[in-house]
């Protein structure tokens, strides 16, 4: 099965209505359905490209991770349950997740490389100076997150670090879905705010 590029579509993100028809066509992909499964590329490959380059910032890595992603769509469609959220919600999820995994799995070959050369008996000075960058903005990220209210800092902590959807946070927190899409959307805005300070 050949799989267009993701980086270079027209379209940000899916049309008014799209979650009802992505919802359609991964069930038909689960069974195994290849025209319904270029359609759900078609809608869904620009909102993941989008997700997966705002975790993992090189363009190059973030194209391969959208790839991957996609490819798992392929695999994984018929884990998925229409009961439990939006196939868009369920697609970007896996996206999150998979984003997430390749940043960790850099940052651990980063430590290995550390380590490697520490044994050695010398850090490189580049290392150094990014270590203590990635330091310092982890540092602002988290007194940017305590600016916020607890119940903006738990829902964006839960959907951005944890990788859970905005229903399932809805879920977790014990609050209407509304709600929670309320204060993340406030809570973004104010992290937004904040840490355009940083630079």
């Amino acid at each position: 099965m050949r799989m267009p590029g993701v980086a270079g579509r027209g379209r940000c993100g899916p049309r008014k209505g799209d979650g009802v028809e992505a919802d359609e066509l991964l069930l038909l992909v689960a069974g195994g359905d290849q025209k319904a499964f270029e359609q759900l590329y078609g809608l869904v490959s620009g909102p993941v490209f989008g997700l997966v380059r705002r975790v993992v910032r090189d363009a190059a890595q973030a194209e391969e991770v959208a790839q991957e992603v996609l490819l798992e769509l392929w695999r994984s469609a018929p884990k998925f349950d229409p009961r439990r959220g939006s196939a868009l919600s369920w697609v970007l999820t896996l996206a999150h997740r998979r984003a997430v995994d390749r940043v960790r799995s850099a940052r651990a070959a980063g430590e290995r490389e550390q380590r490697e050369a520490m044994r050695a008996g010398a850090v490189p000075f580049d290392q150094v100076s990014e270590e203590v960058e990635a330091g310092l903005e982890r540092e602002w990220v988290r007194r940017c997150l305590n600016r916020l209210t607890a119940l903006q800092r738990q829902s964006v902590t839960l959907a951005y670090y944890d990788g859970y959807t905005y229903r399932e946070v809805a879920e977790r927190l014990r609050l209407p879905l509304g709600t929670v899409k309320t204060r993340m959307r406030d809570g973004l805005t104010r992290l937004r705010e904040c840490l355009g300070g940083a630079v």
